[in-house]
């Protein structure tokens, strides 16, 4: 009954959000001149009781434009394939130049890949820039079907093939063991859309070095009590009604919980600059968490076998990962030139956890095989803001580069 109680609370607050939506705008407009201070407090006030929600459709990318050379490119964004649990989307430039293709694997952890748009637009500098694309699982019909871990890897196979011979792949966070999985396959099988470079940013491909408070919570209960505290059933108002998922509201708020006083102060911050009408620099908080409270669903086969397969067993890191019961074997990774990039101070994904891909790549040549550390970057500076724009950045396009 989880999810229905969620419903139903979010339910009676919808009407209060919608009244302070409304209304927002008034105590200035009737009494600005009479009230002053107290007026934009109650203004701000409103704004806040609006925004107090945790929202289910994907935010929209944002990405028009990007500096390519000397001028503004106009990017269009398109849908290459279609597929239950995810398409593919392609962010085509306005420009005759071939570039390297890139397909960016994000993360399904409860938020949609729009939290990659920082990544994406970095990259669309120098490169041909796909994206997986998932789907809230709230949204997809019983009768598609289930989605674990191996389907992962299928889809990630499935989009590389759509990309073509030639690509190159880059998995940011959670999906570098599916990515991992996904290249060894295709290279055991001389697969002609094997990617030329795999990229792993901060990613759990060995949990058990430099364990977090994630590894930690996940070795700290039996795969059972994860079954019964954490999975609840999609109400049937919603496409996927009767679905077993782990909700999205859950996952942003174990999230939290882990910096609870950030997210506190972050509110407080954006609670003064909307009363001193700062409307930049409330801007830049309200476009966060827009973002950040954008929540999905992960199907309960996903979620259950994630917490089982990579982080209690950790499989792939013992050579013990199969996908559909066959042996995937790293060592197979010949011809394609391997990346790893951790943040030197990632309270997400310990250091030596995403590095540990090269122990398993051990028949990589060493010019094929390179690790770039990050210092004084958490885990979300990895792959957005300024240290990944400058510096983690550059490296990514070099090694690109080199292998086209």
């Amino acid at each position: 009954m989880l999810y229905q109680l969620y419903q139903f609370e979010d339910d009676v607050v919808a009407p209060w959000r919608d009244w302070a939506r409304w209304s927002k705008g008034w105590p200035t407009a009737l009494f600005g001149g009479l009230l002053g201070d107290l007026a934009r407090e109650a203004e701000a006030g409103l704004e806040m009781l609006s925004r107090f929600e945790f929202t289910h459709a994907r935010p929209d990318f944002h990405i028009t434009t990007v500096p390519i050379g000397n001028r503004d490119v106009p990017i269009e964004t398109e849908v290459v394939l279609d597929l239950p649990f995810g398409q593919l989307l392609h962010f085509v430039a306005d420009i005759d130049t071939p570039r390297p293709r890139v397909l960016v694997v994000a993360p399904l952890s409860g938020h949609f890949a729009t939290l990659l748009a920082g990544t994406v637009r970095t990259l669309l500098r120098d490169h041909d820039v796909y994206i997986t694309d998932w789907v809230n699982a709230r949204d997809v019909p019983l009768n598609a079907g289930r989605f674990g871990v191996d389907e992962y890897v299928d889809y990630v196979i499935r989009f590389q093939e759509e990309i073509g011979p030639g690509g190159h792949l880059l998995a940011v966070c959670q999906p570098c063991v599916q990515a991992l999985a996904a290249v060894a396959l295709m290279s055991e099988d001389h697969h002609p859309a094997t990617p030329r470079t795999l990229t792993l940013m901060a990613g759990p491909v060995d949990p058990r070095e430099s364990p977090t408070a994630v590894n930690e919570l996940a070795l700290s209960k039996p795969l059972s009590w994860f079954e019964s505290q954490l999975i609840s059933t999609v109400p049937f108002r919603f496409r996927g009604g009767g679905r077993q998922v782990y909700p999205g509201f859950l996952q942003l708020t174990a999230f939290m919980s882990m910096n609870m006083e950030r997210h506190v102060e972050q509110h407080r911050k954006l609670y003064r600059h909307l009363v001193n009408g700062e409307t930049a620099e409330a801007e830049k908080i309200k476009t966060f968490y827009d973002e950040y409270f954008a929540v999905l669903d992960l199907t309960r086969e996903f979620y259950i076998e994630t917490i089982d397969r990579v982080f209690q067993k950790a499989e792939l890191a013992t050579g013990d990962f199969t996908h559909h019961g066959r042996k995937v074997d790293c060592s197979a990774i010949r011809n394609t030139a391997l990346l790893t990039v951790e943040g030197g101070r990632d309270d997400i994904c310990g250091l030596g956890q995403t590095s540990a891909a090269h122990d398993l790549c051990h028949t990589l040549r060493p010019h094929l095989r390179r690790h770039h550390l990050q210092a004084n970057v958490g885990h979300y500076g990895v792959f957005n803001g300024r240290r990944w724009d400058n510096e983690i950045y550059p490296v990514v396009r070099n090694l690109i580069l080199s292998m086209e």
